[in-house]
């Protein structure tokens, strides 16, 4: 993977930048506000840094990290196996051994040559015969028993080192299951990024892992308004009953008049709910926003020409069951009155749903509109697998994360960073109640 810094103007001209360099696939991994510093700061702009990666390795790369990799292994081979030596050493002992045999046979041949007596010299001749063969013997148990212990050393190294890497296998497939990642998704990052290279250490794995999941969680897609954009856009919260939308709302309206300064109204359509219009009247009449309410779709053609200069109109829907097919067809209705805005839809669910409900629940909004993703009450659980989870099945872009009931503060634009971090037992994450 190559991560990489790219700073512009604006956020356009940044991502922009990061895109040129990486290329197209590459994936905006953060973005950050750079304010100018020191006693001239006032004639600097303020400038958007934003942080690129591109799932991709250049060949020069690769040769240096298999350098590296196999320096960091051959460090770690001789810790773990210092019994490997031991051949080299057996190796000296035998050759020591040797050099004494062939000087006494070299002395036994002095003598034979300055013996006189024949038969003593033919004696000494047989007695050299039977030397050699013995040291010829203990040369070829020698080479036997070398041969043997390599092999054996070999065998030992292979299996520990399979078996220390089946370990952190096992370790990090159980720390993404803990944290509710589907075991289909945990093996299937474990596959990708061991085919990818040659792994052998836990922090190695737990790196690739980390960048592997970075990349999964993908680009996340916040609300955002161009120069350029036909006013105004109209924004659509949907999701079950009780994950908090209209808490998600006021959040967002807050956030888009303190920070952005854009002017924005709010329109319900949450009528059922008992006392769900006062709810979103009272965050309403706190930050000055108008709210229409909308009993039916015809409702609209009156209070949509009030608001054509403003920036948003943020629709607040009912809470809606994914087994009632009749409120899917009204939402529908819904849409259709707005055919002639740009129109974002953001699926609001709660970190805390069974990821079997939370599957039929985004089929069911997959069939009326595509989605954007917010997740709420990441305060209430310690386990945020699903997050990963339904990314990966359904493909929506994330978009906002919420951890609490403080208008506007518990609510962020979803780090993907923050969340592998925490799926990896790293960090206190969004569930710490920040």
């Amino acid at each position: 993977m190559i991560i990489k810094k790219f700073q512009g103007n604006t956020e356009t001209e940044a991502i922009m930048l990061a895109k040129e360099n990486l290329g197209k696939d590459a994936i905006v991994m953060n973005i950050k506000t750079i304010k100018p510093k020191g006693l001239f700061k006032i004639f600097r702009k303020t400038l958007v840094e934003v942080t690129a990666a591109v799932d991709e390795v250049t060949d020069k790369r690769k040769a240096k990290e298999s350098e590296t990799a196999s320096k960091i292994n051959a460090s770690i081979d001789e810790k773990l196996h210092p019994s490997v030596k031991l051949s080299d050493k057996q190796s000296d002992d035998g050759k020591e051994l040797e050099e004494k045999l062939n000087s006494l046979a070299m002395l036994l041949e002095e003598q034979i040559e300055n013996s006189k007596n024949e038969r003593k010299k033919e004696d000494k001749r047989n007695e050299n015969r039977i030397d050699n063969n013995t040291v010829a013997k203990e040369k070829a148990t020698e080479v036997k028993l070398k041969s043997v212990d390599k092999r054996v050393v070999e065998e030992s190294k292979d299996k520990e080192s399979g078996s220390l890497k089946d370990k952190s296998i096992e370790l990090i497939i159980d720390q993404l299951t803990t944290n509710e990642v589907s075991l289909q998704y945990a093996k299937q990052i474990i596959d990708e990024i061991m085919h990818a290279g040659n792994i052998r250490t836990l922090d190695d794995m737990l790196a690739c892992v980390y960048q592997k999941i970075i990349l999964k969680l993908g680009q996340t897609k916040p609300i955002s308004f161009d120069k350029g954009d036909k006013k105004p856009k109209v924004l659509f919260f949907v999701g079950p009953t009780g994950v908090g939308k209209t808490t998600t709302i006021a959040k967002l309206s807050s956030k888009l008049i303190l920070e952005e300064k854009k002017k924005i109204a709010i329109f319900t359509s949450d009528t059922y709910r008992i006392a769900a219009v006062e709810q979103i009247k009272t965050y309403a009449n706190i930050l000055s926003i108008p709210v229409e309410i909308i009993y039916e779709t015809k409702d609209l053609e009156k209070a949509l020409p009030k608001y054509t200069e403003y920036d948003y109109i943020l629709v607040d829907t009912a809470g809606r069951s994914h087994k009632n097919k009749e409120q899917a067809d009204d939402l529908r209705a819904l849409y259709n009155a707005f055919e002639n805005y740009t129109l974002f839809t953001y699926l609001v669910l709660s970190a805390t749903t069974k990821y079997k409900d939370l599957k039929k629940i985004t089929a069911l909004y997959e069939d009326i509109t595509e989605c954007c993703l917010i997740f709420t009450k990441l305060d209430e659980t310690d386990a945020i697998g699903n997050i990963l989870n339904i990314k990966l099945d359904t493909g929506m872009p994330l978009s906002y994360i919420s951890y609490g009931q403080n208008v506007p503060d518990d609510i962020e634009v979803m780090n993907p960073q923050i969340i592998a971090k925490q799926l990896l037992g790293g960090g206190d994450g969004y569930g710490s109640g920040r």
